[in-house]
């Protein structure tokens, strides 16, 4: 029997008909047809405010439960109880919606619990992005989402991303429904794939050892390496340098 699993989307378009739905729901209804337990969220039906940036204050005061009073505190229980979010946003400046963009930024209480229970709360977590636009700014969109959710601990696994980039009915762009629809599945199957992993992939506990032998072993083949090659750097820049220098004279 397969492994159950939960995959929550998240909608950060404020058109709650439109192409990014589409494509979101295209990917949660294929992630069912894999026996997954799905959900999907609107997100501009709940007030989440602003992050205010109190990890820069004091690292320990960002945590689970966030210090602001919102529905933030919904989509955080969500995400909790979830094996796998699927991210959908329109593309607003080739960058996500602002209200997908607050929601990112206020994950940061799961990142940080690193350094207060020694775990980020969304580490083994897996994720898909979805982002649609009527020009241009998907791939961007995406990389940036990438880089953030996965700085976070969320796992991107293969084909994990789809998107439109036309005014043009998206359910008329074979290839954006059939990504969207492998968005949900690879997702799904990455979710299954770690549901009994147990151990931690962001270790706090290797900064002993980092700063006891690693960094002197690092910092010593650096040199030893540097003692091999840099006299030869140097004559082929100086050589380099003199050539310049000749030309510019003429």
């Amino acid at each position: 029997m397969s492994v159950k699993v939960k995959i929550l989307g998240l909608n950060g378009s404020p058109r709650p008909y439109g192409a990014t739905f589409k494509l979101l729901r295209t990917a949660l209804e294929t992630a069912k047809k894999l026996g997954a337990d799905v959900e999907e969220i609107n997100l501009y039906e709940y007030r989440i405010k602003d992050c205010i940036g109190c990890v820069s204050d004091e690292q320990l005061a960002c945590r689970y439960p966030c210090v602001i009073n919102d529905d933030m505190k919904i989509i955080y229980d969500k995400i909790l109880e979830s094996d796998g979010v699927i991210f959908a946003t329109p593309i607003y400046w080739y960058t996500p919606s602002g209200i997908m963009k607050r929601v990112i930024d206020r994950l940061t209480a799961f990142e940080n619990m690193i350094f207060v229970d020694g775990r980020s709360w969304v580490e083994g977590k897996v994720a898909g992005v979805i982002a649609v636009g009527n020009d241009s700014g998907e791939i961007q969109v995406i990389s940036l989402m990438f880089s953030i959710l996965n700085s976070m601990g969320f796992i991107i696994p293969p084909f994990a991303l789809a998107y439109h980039a036309s005014a043009d009915d998206v359910l008329k762009n074979r290839n954006a429904i059939l990504d969207a629809a492998n968005v949900g599945r690879s997702v799904v199957l990455m979710a299954r794939l770690i549901k009994e992993f147990r151990d931690v992939w962001y270790d706090v506990k290797l900064e002993e050892w980092i700063q006891r032998e690693l960094i002197r072993k690092v910092e010593e083949e650096a040199e030893r390496i540097k003692a091999k090659t840099y006299s030869n750097r140097m004559k082929i820049i100086t050589k380099l340098m003199k050539e310049k220098g000749s030309d510019n004279s003429t």
